[in-house]
């Protein structure tokens, strides 16, 4: 009986010890953590509140954009107040991709900026922010020289490799990756990737020099700024628009 309880005994401790010895899982560094709720997906337009935008340069008695059912959309005809209409993200965003879907009404057309910034030396978006319009594919269809004006292009500087947008009042999709550290910006419209070129250097300087932009002195420079979806006339919708920082 003795004998049977040392051996008892003696098996407890190994296996108290062993446990004791066996790897633990090692925990997330904090930074480990941050980095990952940092590069999760992020809703852009809530289901019925304008939370995480405001009107270009902050200016509440600027009227024009509703909000339904997790739909944005600017009519000017309803628009109000002095200035650009356009609105603008609370949060700035540097290397990032975002998903959205949009439509337009016959002839209408908006744009998505990047880099936007609202000093008051700069009446609109689009004095710093480059663009990637939006806009029916009736207008410019067939003329080769507005090419870099249609849905899909580098607003005046290049444009789309092929057109695939839906008519107006259709919805369409882009996926939009902006990346200053890799220096490339990639356009994915309606599932088909039809824009890739450069955020900054030479070959960027180079198409700003033979666009509208080439004298204006704030356009492009700004890596960091707000993101922006433009005002003009029609009706412009915006949903389902989420973003990740890279």
């Amino acid at each position: 009986m003795k004998h049977y309880y040392y051996s008892a005994l003696f098996l407890a401790a190994t296996l108290f010890i062993s446990c004791q010895n066996s790897p633990k899982k090692p925990e997330a560094a904090p930074s480990e953590t941050a980095e990952a709720t940092t590069n999760e997906w992020q809703n852009l337009i809530q289901p019925n509140s304008f939370d995480g935008w405001h009107y270009y340069q902050n200016d509440a008695s600027k009227k024009g954009w509703s909000i339904e059912d997790g739909v944005l959309t600017f009519n000017s005809e309803m628009a109000e107040g002095e200035g650009d209409k356009s609105l603008v993200t609370d949060q700035e965003f540097e290397n990032f991709e975002i998903q959205f879907e949009w439509k337009v009404s016959p002839g209408a057309n908006s744009g998505f900026m990047w880099g936007v910034n609202e000093s008051e030396a700069y009446e609109y978006p689009f004095n710093t922010g480059p663009e990637i319009q939006i806009l029916d594919p009736e207008v410019y269809k067939g003329d080769a020289a507005n090419q870099v004006h249609i849905a899909g292009a580098l607003y005046d500087m290049i444009a789309p490799s092929q057109m695939v947008t839906k008519p107006a009042g259709e919805w369409n999709s882009y996926h939009i990756t902006i990346n200053q550290e890799a220096n490339e910006g990639i356009v994915v419209h309606n599932g088909v990737e039809i824009n890739r070129f450069p955020l900054h250097g030479p070959e960027w300087d180079a198409m700003v020099a033979n666009s509208k932009f080439a004298n204006w002195e704030g356009f492009g420079k700004y890596r960091k700024g707000s993101l922006s979806i433009q005002d003009h006339p029609g009706i412009i919708s915006y949903r389902n628009m989420k973003v990740r920082e890279l």
